[in-house]
């Protein structure tokens, strides 16, 4: 099999396990949250919950029907050797994966809004890149951004003087107007910046994040423990129907800022984030880090 061939088969198929499988963490996070339940109704929910995904693994099916727009976060080293065309195979690999799990048809061009048929579109898949000056590897994120989860993403400006309590007065507004529509309990990513496209892009990143990961600033760690407590005080529950948890985490990534703005994004993840993280190698051998006992 040629090289190319090969590069777009791995991502192809970790795009259909992605479609039927948690990753680790996200797993962990809801058996967490079904063993601390108390409320018999948002128990019998984690019940469903987990139902679906017994189900998803035994028929070969996706989690979701809503599959999501694909969307990449690569760190891809200078020296990897098939750089020039990661783009060209990422999109030949959701085309692949499009009919192979199957995936739902979601990209709907702009203006035309008709559907593309194949998930593939203007900037679709969408394609976020790092670059690692002189490394040999490429690694990324694969995230399928659904409708539900999608629609509570918002980002602002504040003025610097309403402070991090304005940042949680808004993270605590955005999820209770809007966090019932994406299938809680929640991925929760925040993002701090200077305008409104850095706090966005470092919420979803954020987002990104393993559940149960703390951002390395003690400040900011704190931050993300009083908003994670703060927001399962309110009892949105599984799937909003109330119970003791709301979200699965809350994680907060920042750039630093200009002193008269303070800008917030607010990026959400549903009950079932569907992501997963993995290194090809520049042998076309790769380390999947999400979920620890998958094959390709």
């Amino acid at each position: 099999m040629k090289s190319r061939e090969r590069l777009t088969e791995i991502i192809s198929k970790f795009i259909n396990l992605i479609s039927k499988q948690l990753p680790d963490d996200v797993m962990k996070g809801l058996e967490d949250l079904r063993d601390s339940e108390r409320s018999p109704l948002a128990s019998e929910l984690y019940q469903c919950i987990f139902k679906n995904l017994e189900m998803a693994r035994k028929l070969d099916r996706p989690i979701c029907q809503d599959t999501g727009v694909v969307q990449f976060f690569l760190k891809a080293g200078t020296k990897f050797p098939y750089i020039d065309i990661v783009e060209e195979v990422l999109r030949d690999a959701v085309l692949d994966a499009t009919e192979k799990a199957p995936l739902r048809h979601n990209v709907v061009e702009a203006f035309s809004e008709k559907n593309t048929g194949n998930n593939v579109g203007t900037l679709a898949p969408w394609i976020e890149w790092e670059i690692i000056p002189g490394g040999r590897d490429l690694y990324f994120d694969v995230y399928f951004a659904g409708g539900g989860c999608s629609l509570p993403g918002r980002s602002k400006v504040l003025m610097p003087s309403e402070g991090y309590e304005g940042i949680a007065r808004y993270v605590f507004d955005t999820v209770v107007d809007w966090g019932i529509n994406a299938c809680p309990p929640l991925v929760v990513g925040v993002g701090i910046g200077t305008c409104a496209p850095t706090a966005a892009i470092l919420s979803k990143k954020a987002m990104l994040r393993k559940i149960g990961s703390v951002n390395p600033d003690p400040m900011a760690a704190d931050m993300e423990k009083r908003m994670k407590d703060g927001l399962n005080a309110i009892g949105i529950g599984p799937l909003g129907l109330t119970g003791s948890g709301s979200v699965q985490d809350v994680h907060i990534e920042y750039a630093a800022h200009h002193p008269a703005t303070l800008a917030v994004g607010v990026t959400v993840g549903c009950w079932a984030t569907r992501r997963g993280s993995v290194t090809i190698k520049e042998d076309l051998s790769y380390v999947i880090h999400s979920h620890k006992e998958a094959i390709l």
